[in-house]
This record gives structure tokens, C-alpha cells and sequence, in this order.
């Protein structure tokens, strides 16, 4: 984060956290690595087959330390930290690999440690007893992540652009009714709780709209109003922007000076603690999006998916951690972008879909301003719910994807039980994402993007060997985000 969004009470607090735990670094060496996704792209699902494939010998073989054969065992061991709630791998499994239905997104922040044994790939390395490498896993939401640029909003500018937002595209009639409210109330009239109430549960009300599935808007912070947990109801949560806000200072009683309030209580209750207590302290950082889903949304979909990764990787501060930066201030060194999902296309577009993520990235970084060193992209599929196959169409082979249908998906109008399985032609990703990106600035209609079919399939079904030992669940590049997110620190 930029130095502004901190004040030095905070930094000396991180900096105190980062020494206590390179501290205990010393004696049982230890990497935190960030989980987070963007509007259901599947962060629970990635988190717990990374952690199955580990344990249960899972193909791996671009992990380096698992093909050459040095790790000598991986177990899960009670996490470090006690008020934090575990990451429930064992539930999240049973219904991945028992019931074949997906786990339920976790709306709070969840902690999982993961042990690996394994000899050092160096000739002096080995000299010394096997190595060890402790993984906690942090999984929190991404709407949690979208609210650390706020740090650096005053209420002024976060009403502006709120509001200013709302007014484009299909957000213009999502936020009718929060608009019009706002829009019959006076900054300057005394401060109403009641009215407070009313405006915060019409700008939630829209937030949850811009969510919703048919929409997948990914730009929506307060991220608390749309997972309120244990401050649901308290001032810190009653709160909104608002238009036509007067100059200089807000009179002491009024419903702007409250509004004001209530946003700098949201940032030193909800979001600093987060900051200060979670995200600084990471050293890895993956996060997931669905950028299948936002081509079939359309244009503006693509468009807030790109704001997002914007707001998003200018939180992070990439780069090489230095012995400074080691003892006083950690620096997430590395950050994966992985568009998820590859399952739904065919291998011929996986590379597209790499391709496209990637553009999406460097609009995000050029966006910002910030240079892209330690930022990597991939398309992969944590769980691979389809297989591949050709079918014969009038004297052609097409290529197709094969699986079963969520019960209740409706395919060429018929509605499936979620027994049977069925094939379907994907569609196509074009060569060169630069098309896509014209056709989205000129926010033509969503039919001129290319069209995808997705489905929605159940959980691939997992065999179990003779000895009743469960094999691994298949995936789609798993084995090279580990790579790229630990394997050097498995060298």
C-alpha cells in the first residue's frame, strides 16, 4: 500500500507483527499466502484441491519439488493463530468429492496451515537434517480486498465517485431508487437515524444487484455492506454517499456530517484492522477471477472487471523483499492473476484465455501507473468438473466438452437432473484479445463479444483405489500456480 494510507501508528504496528514473525520464521520457516477471488470465482474450491492434491499425490509434475521427488510428506497442522476461524477442509472436501455439489463460498476470513517435508534441491543444503515449510493459508473475500483504497478516500471523493459510477450503464437503473432518495434529502437537514437507515439499506440493496449473477459487477466496495457479519446493524454499516455535497466543512449535527462519520468509523473498525492484522502480513498472493463469466455479461461486465483488478493490484506492492523490508515492513512479493474455470473451454482456448487475463492485467497496471514486476497470469481449473471429446456435425469434427449438468441447467431447453451427462460446443475464444477490447471500449452490445456457452457442471466424480484411499481431484494447471506461488521456497 502507498505510505499514504497508513498513518505511522499503524506502520510501527505492522512493522512490530512483521518482527514477531520473522521471529518465529527463524525456527520453523514459514509462508503466508493470500486467497482471494473476485465474484464467485472459486477461492474455496482452489484452497481446498490444492491442499487434497498435496496430501494425496496429486499430479503435479510442474511443481518441482514434488516431480524430483523431495518432499518426503505434507500434513495439516493446527494454525498459528487462534482467533481466526480454520479453513474447514475437511467439510469443503466431503462435498466436493462425496456429494459432488460445491462448497459454499466462506463470507468471513479463514486460516489453514499445511507442513511440508522435503531435502533441499542444493549439495549443501542436504548436508543439514530435511527441510520444512510451513504454509498458512489466509483466505478472506475479495470484496474485503476492494476496501483497502479506501484508506486513502475521504468521504467527499468516495460519495463522488460512488455516485458518479452509479450513473453509467446498466448501474443507472440498479441505482434508481438509492439515487432518488438521496437525491430528496439535503446534506445540510439535521442528522436522522432513521433516515441514515433507510439510505444505507437502499445502497446495499443496489450493491447486492450489481452482484447478482445476471449482472457480475466486480466493483463494489463497502464489501462489508454485502457481508456484514457481526456489524450488521451498527453505525459503523449505517452509512451511504451522497450526492450534492456543499464545500468546506460539514456542519456539526447535519445528515453529511454523520454520513462522514460513520465512513472514517467503517475504515478505522473494519478496514484498517484487516489491513494492519491480515494483508500486511502476507508474503504470496493469489487471486482468482471469472472472466468467463464477464464476457457473457457483456461489455460493461468486462469493464468493471478491469476497474476492479485496477483497485485491486494497486493495493499490493510486488517486488523482491529486501533485509529491510524482511525485518520492518513485509513487501507480497509475488501476486498470481488466475483466470479460473478453464474447465468450461476446450484446451484449444485455454492459451486465449491466458491471453486475454494477461491484456486485462497490463490495462489494469498501465491504469495505475505501477510497473508489473512479480505479477503473474494463467488460465486453470482448481477442480476439473468436464473431459474433452470430438463429435461428427454435418461432416466436420468439433471439438466439445463433456460433464454433468447442474440439476435444474437448462441446455437447448431441456432441463437436466444432474445424473446425466451431456456434451456441448463451448464456443470460441478470438486469437488476439485486442478485438475483444475494441468491441468492449465501444461498449457495443454484449452479442458482438464472443458468445460461450457455460454450464454449470457438478463436481467430477473421484474413484477410490483398492484400498479405499481416495485419489486426488484432477485439475487444470494447479501444479504451476504452486510453482510459481512456493516452489522457490521448496528449492
Amino acid at each position: 500500500m502507498p505510505p499514504s494510507l497508513t498513518s505511522l501508528k499503524d506502520d510501527t504496528l505492522i512493522a512490530l507483527d512483521t518482527l514477531a514473525d520473522r521471529a518465529s520464521g527463524l525456527v520453523h520457516p514459514t509462508l503466508r499466502l493470500g486467497v482471494t477471488g473476485l465474484s464467485r470465482a472459486g477461492k474455496t474450491v482452489f484452497i481446498s484441491s490444492l491442499v487434497h492434491n498435496l496430501l494425496h499425490g496429486g499430479r503435479l509434475p510442474l511443481l518441482e519439488a514434488v516431480r524430483s521427488g523431495r518432499v518426503s510428506s505434507v500434513r495439516l497442522e493446527p494454525q498459528p493463530d487462534d482467533a481466526i476461524a480454520r479453513f474447514q477442509y475437511e467439510d469443503h472436501i466431503q462435498a466436493l468429492v462425496r456429494e459432488r455439489v460445491w462448497p459454499a463460498s466462506t463470507r468471513a476470513i479463514s486460516e489453514l496451515r499445511l507442513t511440508l517435508e522435503y531435502q533441499s534441491a542444493r549439495g549443501w543444503g542436504r548436508l543439514f537434517s530435511p527441510g520444512r515449510l510451513s504454509i498458512d493459508i489466509v483466505d478472506y473475500p475479495g470484496e474485503w480486498l476492494l476496501d483497502l483504497p479506501l484508506l486513502g478516500k475521504d468521504y467527499r471523493s468516495f460519495s463522488r465517485e460512488t455516485v458518479d459510477l452509479a450513473g453509467t450503464g446498466i448501474r443507472r437503473d440498479l441505482s434508481r431508487e438509492w439515487l432518488s432518495l438521496a437525491g430528496t434529502l439535503s446534506p445540510i437537514a439535521p442528522a436522522d437515524e432513521m433516515t441514515a437507515r433507510r439510505l444505507s439499506e437502499s445502497f446495499a440493496a443496489y450493491l447486492g444487484a450489481c452482484k447478482a449473477d445476471e449482472r457480475s459487477l466486480s466493483t463494489l466496495p463497502p464489501g462489508r455492506f454485502l457481508m456484514p457479519g457481526d456489524l450488521e446493524g451498527s453505525p459503523a454499516l449505517t452509512f451511504a454517499p451522497l450526492p450534492n455535497l456543499p464545500e468546506g466543512r460539514f456542519e456539526k449535527g447535519s445528515l453529511a456530517a454523520m454520513m462522514e462519520r460513520r465512513y472514517e468509523a467503517y475504515k478505522t473498525v473494519v478496514v484498517k484492522p484487516f489491513f494492519r492484522e491480515h494483508f500486511a502480513r502476507l508474503d504470496r498472493q493469489i487471486v482468482l477471477i471469472d472472466a468467463l463469466q464477464a464476457l457473457n455479461r457483456g461489455p460493461e461486465a468486462v469493464q468493471d472487471l478491469e476497474r476492479a483488478l485496477s483497485d485491486v493490484l494497486a493495493c499490493f506492492r510486488p517486488g523482491t523483499n529486501s533485509l529491510l523490508s524482511a525485518l520492518i515492513g513485509r513487501r507480497i512479493d509475488r501476486v498470481l492473476v488466475a483466470a479460473t474455470k478453464a474447465d468450461h473451454l476446450h484446451h484449444e482456448s485455454h492459451d486465449r484465455l491466458e491471453a486475454l487475463t494477461r491484456r486485462l492485467v497490463d490495462r489494469a497496471i498501465e491504469r495505475i501507473g505501477m510497473a508489473g514486476a512479480g505479477i503473474e497470469v494463467m488460465a486453470m481449473a482448481s477442480v476439473r468438473a468436464t473431459r474433452e471429446a470430438t463429435v461428427r456435425q454435418n461432416g466436420e469434427l468439433l471439438p466439445v466438452i463433456t460433464g454433468t449438468p447442474m440439476a435444474g441447467e437448462t441446455i437447448n431447453g431441456e432441463i437436466f437432473d444432474g445424473n446425466r451427462k451431456t456434451a456441448i460446443f463451448p464456443g470460441d475464444l478470438p486469437e488476439k484479445p485486442e478485438s475483444l477490447f475494441q468491441a468492449v471500449e465501444s461498449l457495443c452490445e454484449a452479442g458482438s463479444l464472443p458468445h460461450l456457452n457455460i454450464v454449470r457442471f457438478r463436481p467430477p466424480a473421484v474413484e477410490e483405489n483398492a484400498g479405499g484411499i481416495r485419489v486426488s481431484v484432477p485439475h487444470i494447471r494447479l501444479d504451476r500456480a504452486l510453482q510459481f506461488l512456493v516452489g522457490d521456497r521448496l528449492a
